[in-house]
């Protein structure tokens, strides 16, 4: 028997054979992984780089023109909150109630609505009389923290939803004169700005105009778009068409429009969940995002017709418009705090740019600078 060879001459042992699980070959396909880090809310842990970094960049934008944007956007509310400074230069603890009527009067004038104002003087008049605020600046102080914490206190994440599998679909809904279709090819514009590619679908069948109006967006936006090839199709049908092509042809994502409606009309109400269910037949778990877009200017009447919107359909986020028309911005919290659906944008301006991302921090600050 041979004897066995000196260490020294031994041969290293052959490396393992890469696993199908752990090999960089392109024979499995691991899907990004999302992670929340401190840096920021939204990242993509995968060496992916593209559509997702992508929209985690774009969910993400914290750029200074934005804020400001979102700060000119709320003048007219700023404005109409502006007296609060005024009662609380001066204030001092025999003044407590007077200056608690004088603020709540200011609150309800901007719509924050009856039950949200009385919750945050309550709250304001205990802590004064508790000891707690001792200055008109502290009182300022728990004053936004108070409204801020209406904004946050549920967890509403108001970042775009749009999982990992392209295409994503956006379905945008809501009732005729809100800028409904205004703010679709204003939030294409943002996607493509970011270097998404953006199919646009003219879902809304009622009203011609509607089409040529999306067809504008989808030129200036440089967008492609499809449309019903003959009249009196189906809104599902081209909802359908356009997603199949989506997939077929790479798009990241399908903006999808559907006609406007009286949340009271619930024949064209059930026609919105025949839309749902006819894209979600051709991409599983779309639509990934049901947005709903509301007139600024209503004020808290835009509450029931988003309550009967997010019944039928399950409305995922809100976007807001012409609120730098409005001294309403109060809407806003009682929109999220009544109806626990976040605010995703919201429209301060005319231009194309002026659709924001809805970031609570900001606009608290910008109501009360």
């Amino acid at each position: 028997m041979a004897s066995p060879l000196p260490s020294h001459l031994l041969l290293p042992p052959k490396p393992p054979l890469p696993s199908p699980l752990t090999s960089s070959s392109t024979l499995l396909h691991v899907p990004p992984v999302w992670t929340h880090t401190r840096a920021s809310r939204f990242k993509c842990a995968s060496g992916q780089t593209g559509f997702f970094t992508k929209l985690g960049r774009l969910i993400q934008e914290k750029a200074k023109s934005d804020v400001e944007k979102i700060f000119s956007g709320f003048s007219k509310t700023r404005d109409n909150l502006a007296v609060i400074d005024e009662l609380l230069l001066y204030w001092n603890l025999s003044d407590t109630d007077r200056v608690l009527d004088e603020l709540e009067e200011a609150l309800l004038m901007s719509d924050f609505g009856p039950r949200i104002t009385i919750k945050i003087v309550e709250s304001l008049r205990n802590d004064i009389y508790a000891g707690k605020l001792k200055s008109g600046s502290e009182i300022k102080d728990a004053l936004k923290r108070s409204v801020l914490n209406l904004l946050t206190a549920k967890g509403l994440k108001t970042e775009l939803k749009l999982g990992f599998r392209k295409p994503a679909v956006i379905m945008v809904v809501g009732v005729n004169g809100g800028g409904k279709t205004t703010s679709l090819g204003k939030l294409a514009n943002r996607l493509k700005k970011e270097g998404i590619k953006v199919l646009l679908a003219a879902g809304d069948t009622f009203r011609a105009a509607a089409t040529d109006q999306l067809e504008i967006w989808a030129e200036r936006t440089g967008c492609e778009i499809v449309v019903a090839e003959k009249e009196n199709v189906k809104a599902s049908s081209v909802l359908t068409q356009a997603v199949k092509k989506g997939r077929e042809q790479g798009f990241d994502v399908v903006l999808c429009d559907t006609s406007g409606r009286l949340h009271t009309n619930y024949s064209l109400m059930e026609e919105l969940v025949a839309c749902k269910k006819a894209v979600g037949k051709v991409v599983s778990g779309a639509p990934n995002e049901i947005l709903q877009v509301l007139d600024g200017t209503t004020g808290l009447n835009m509450l029931p017709q988003a309550r009967e919107f997010n019944d039928v359909v399950g409305v995922t986020g809100l976007i807001l418009t012409k609120l730098d028309g409005s001294a309403r911005g109060g809407c806003v919290v009682s929109v999220v705090d009544e109806l626990g659906i976040p605010v995703k944008f919201v429209g301060v301006g005319e231009k194309l740019d002026d659709l924001q991302p809805f970031d609570p921090e900001a606009f608290v600050n910008a109501i009360f600078p």
